[in-house]
């Protein structure tokens, strides 16, 4: 999946596609996919003031994983 680069302390990559976000971390570059985010949800979160603090929100109410 292609990622974007994004403006946070936290994040340092950011991709959406068939319903899956994907997150690229910038400590130690962990790559994470997030399942079931509607296309609402990625733009409400790409729109949010703190992606850190939105991505928080995501975790709690979707199955993710570490790809790599």
């Amino acid at each position: 999946m292609q990622r974007i680069p994004v403006s946070s302390s936290r994040i340092s990559s950011v991709g959406w596609e068939n319903n899956t976000l994907e997150i690229q971390f910038k400590k130690g570059g962990a790559i994470y996919q997030y399942y079931n985010v509607s296309k609402a949800e990625y733009d409400s979160f790409m729109n949010s003031s703190s992606l850190g603090s939105a991505l928080s929100k995501l975790d709690k109410v979707h199955r993710y994983q570490r790809i790599g």
